[in-house]
C-alpha cells in the first residue's frame, strides 16, 4: 500500500510528519496527482460507454413504447426490476458469465440507466400538447415526420433532464466497478481508504467528475433547445 511506503519514506524521528499523522497533505497531494490520472480517465471511458450505450437502447424502446403503448407498463417493470439490484450483487453474478474485466461492469452499469432514461424519454414524448400534433398534421407531416420534427424537439428538455441524471448517477455506481476488475477510482480510494489525502483527492475527483459531466449535458441542452432559454425583458 502507498500509504505504508510514505510512512517508511517520511520516517525521520522526532515529530512526524504530515503522511505519518495522517492528515490532508498538501505537499503530498501534489507529488502524487499523476496516480489518479489513469484510473480517472478509466472512469470516463467506463461512464461514457454505458450512458451511450444504455440511451440508444432505452431510447429506441421508449420510441417504440410510444406507438405501442401497451409495452410501456412491462418496460417499466422490467427495467425497474434491474434498477432496484445492488450493484454489489450485480457484478458478482456476471462475473462467472463474463469474466473480471471492463466488460462485466459495463453490462451493469448500462442496466442501470435505462430505467431512468425510457421514463423520462416516455415523460418527454407523452407532455408534447396535442395541438402541436394537429399542426403538424394539417401541414401534412407523416407520422415519422411528426415525431422528428416536432413531437421530439418538444420533448428534448425532458430527455436531457433524464440524460443529466443517468450520467451524475452512472459516476457514482463506476466507483464500484473496481469489484468487477474495470478499475477507476473507486479501486484507488480502497487501496488507500485509511489514509485521508488518497481518500480526497479520489472522492473530490469522483465528485467533480460528475459535476463537469452534468454542466456539458446541460449546456448541450441549451444549444438544442434555444428556446428554452429566458428572453431579457
Amino acid at each position: 500500500m502507498i500509504l505504508l511506503a510514505q510512512l517508511k519514506i517520511h520516517e525521520r524521528g522526532g515529530t512526524p510528519d504530515c503522511v505519518e499523522r495522517n492528515g490532508i497533505c498538501p505537499s503530498w497531494i501534489a507529488d502524487n496527482l499523476d496516480r489518479y490520472t489513469h484510473p480517472l480517465l478509466k472512469q470516463i471511458e467506463l461512464v461514457l460507454a454505458a450512458v451511450a450505450i444504455g440511451f440508444v437502447i432505452a431510447f429506441a424502446l421508449a420510441l417504440l413504447a410510444h406507438r405501442r403503448r401497451a409495452l410501456i407498463a412491462p418496460i417499466t417493470q422490467i427495467t425497474g426490476i434491474l434498477y432496484t439490484l445492488p450493484s454489489v450483487a450485480v457484478f458478482f453474478l456476471l462475473l462467472p458469465v463474463t469474466g473480471r474485466g471492463f466488460d462485466t461492469a459495463l453490462i451493469a452499469l448500462v442496466a442501470y440507466t435505462l430505467l431512468i432514461i425510457f421514463r423520462n424519454v416516455i415523460t418527454g414524448l407523452e407532455g408534447v400538447p396535442e395541438e402541436a400534433r394537429d399542426a403538424g398534421r394539417g401541414m401534412g407531416l407523416t407520422q415519422p415526420q411528426l415525431l422528428w420534427r416536432v413531437e421530439l424537439p418538444l420533448a428534448l428538455p425532458e430527455i436531457m433532464a433524464g440524460l443529466r441524471i443517468a450520467m451524475t448517477t452512472t459516476v457514482g455506481l463506476a466507483s464500484l466497478a473496481f469489484l468487477a476488475g474495470a478499475g477507476g477510482l473507486g479501486e484507488t480510494i480502497f487501496d488507500d481508504r485509511f489514509f485521508r489525502s488518497n481518500v480526497l483527492v479520489a472522492g473530490g475527483l469522483c465528485v467533480l467528475l460528475a459535476v463537469v459531466l452534468d454542466l456539458l449535458v446541460l449546456g448541450l441542452q441549451k444549444v438544442l433547445t434555444p428556446w428554452t432559454r429566458t428572453v431579457p425583458a
